[in-house]
């Protein structure tokens, strides 16, 4: 029987520390085998008393898709292209990603998570909401009532979703954002941090100021 408690961080920066942290506190669900880093600097270091394994090729050569399960590392500031790069490249060599849901955040069981989604300390998600797979809901951040979150998105922390807002596949909410009731963002959008959306963003958009201000952006989504 293939022991799916036996999981690989992707990443051992900022983000990736973070979700050690928050395996390692759930050693009922979690054995968290190492980290594996494209940094080779890294490489056979210790986080948390954990071994930074080796970089990306090290985990495909040496854990089948039976032996472990992943969990995403990569944070991202701006843009989560490379966040969703890193996921897309797993799952099409077969791997699976697991959720990473901290003991101190509290979710609606009448929400839906998708594959890979992680939800950090002091977030909340309340009922009715859709968070797709390979999403982040960061420290503290609030999604409230029947939001639906693409695919790919990162919520930062203490950024605030007030009721039935949907954000598109790829976007970024930085933090302290906040979007009001009601509202479509588009996709591969960034929110800036501590903006104030009162108004739809258009996909491939950049929404920054209070008020958010509305520009055109540069980016693959």
């Amino acid at each position: 029987m293939n022991d799916f408690r036996r999981v690989i961080i992707i990443g051992c920066g900022g983000h990736g520390r973070v979700l050690g942290d928050i395996v390692l506190s759930q050693p009922e669900r979690f054995e968290l085998v190492g980290f594996v880093d494209r940094n080779t600097d890294a490489i056979g270091s210790r986080i948390f008393g954990v071994s930074v394994l080796g970089d990306d090729g090290f985990l495909t050569r040496n854990f089948t898709p039976s032996d472990v399960r992943l969990i995403n590392g990569i944070g991202s500031v701006r843009d989560t292209t490379l966040r969703r790069k890193v996921f897309e490249m797993f799952k099409s060599l077969g791997y699976e990603f697991c959720p990473v849901i901290s003991n101190g955040a509290r979710l609606s069981k009448r929400s839906v998570f998708g594959e890979g989604c992680q939800i950090i300390t002091g977030a909340v998600v309340q009922h009715g909401c859709d968070v797709g797979d390979n999403t982040i809901i960061n420290t503290s951040a609030s999604v409230d009532h029947d939001c639906v979150i693409g695919n790919h998105s990162h919520i930062a922390p203490g950024a605030t979703l007030s009721g039935l807002v949907s954000v598109g596949d790829g976007t970024h909410i930085g933090s302290g954002a906040t979007v009001i009731q009601g509202l479509r963002i588009g996709e591969g959008c960034l929110v800036a941090a501590g903006a104030v959306v009162v108004s739809d963003v258009p996909a491939g958009s950049i929404a920054m100021g209070v008020p958010a201000r509305i520009t055109a952006r540069q980016v693959s989504i």
